[in-house]
């Protein structure tokens, strides 16, 4: 799909910047919890996992994993994905939204990893991002789940969770990205975006934080701590959403 720019958002409410012994212990208390986080989409192998990402905007990782289950047994690798055509990747995924564009990309971007790439997915990000559909956060997904590289992906969770603990404050994406690369300790840095995207979807979540369960509560700037507040309570900056309620969040 289109990249969607990363707009400024709305002034973050001001909190304090974590120090960052506190950064280094709040990374501490999510690696003694989990210490090899995991996403919740499904793959099998680079591509499938670049698909996946990018048919994930504006998408659950459920929703897209339903559509996948069918998609990735047909059609695997590049090759597989451009027989399958247009059609046969339209049927798969029209239970996700945005679904005819998504899957012209999907053929296309399948096309161009065989013209330019010997239909392997690169590991650089310059290459990543010349695919169709494929913008900065989502190379930032495949470049650190595939390859291994210390990158770190800024959805709507990471967005909130940086801003609403004072551990990255930003009014972008790109800017609490900066903040988190140039802030993370080192040996924490690979498994940053899994810990805080899964942070923010289950613990820190916009409407209704479940601060009582939050193992970095000690540290969280949130001046709005709760135990258990009511949905709208709970206040914070959300990434801007445009007429159609979508985020501008790249993708």
């Amino acid at each position: 799909m289109p990249n969607l720019t990363e707009n400024v958002m709305p002034a973050p409410k001001a909190h304090s910047k974590l120090k960052p012994d506190e950064i280094a212990a709040l990374f501490g208390a999510f690696a003694a919890r989990d210490p090899a986080p995991r996403g919740e989409l499904n793959y099998t192998n680079p591509f499938t996992l670049l698909v996946a990402v990018v048919l994930s905007a504006q998408a659950t990782d459920i929703g897209v994993n339903k559509a996948t289950r069918g998609l990735f047994a047909a059609a695997d690798t590049p090759d597989k994905m451009v027989s399958l055509g247009l059609d046969g990747i339209t049927g798969h995924i029209r239970t996700i939204g945005l679904f005819r564009t998504k899957a012209k990309n999907v053929l296309a971007l399948s096309e161009k990893l065989i013209a330019e790439f010997g239909s392997e997915v690169p590991g650089n990000r310059e290459a990543l991002e010349s695919l169709p559909g494929v913008g900065r956060k989502t190379a930032n997904v495949v470049l650190n789940i595939a390859f291994g590289q210390p990158t770190i992906a800024v959805d709507t969770h990471l967005f909130r969770v940086g801003n609403r603990t004072g551990l990255a404050p930003g009014r972008t994406p790109r800017e609490v990205e900066d903040a988190l690369v140039s802030s993370v300790p080192e040996r924490y840095v690979l498994h940053a975006h899994h810990w805080l995207i899964l942070h923010g979807r289950y613990v820190c979540k916009a409407r209704k934080p479940d601060c009582p369960a939050c193992i970095i509560r000690g540290w969280c700037r949130f001046e709005d701590k709760t135990a258990g507040a009511s949905p709208g309570e709970a206040k914070t900056t959300s990434p801007a959403r445009k007429r159609d309620g979508t985020q501008t969040l790249d993708d």
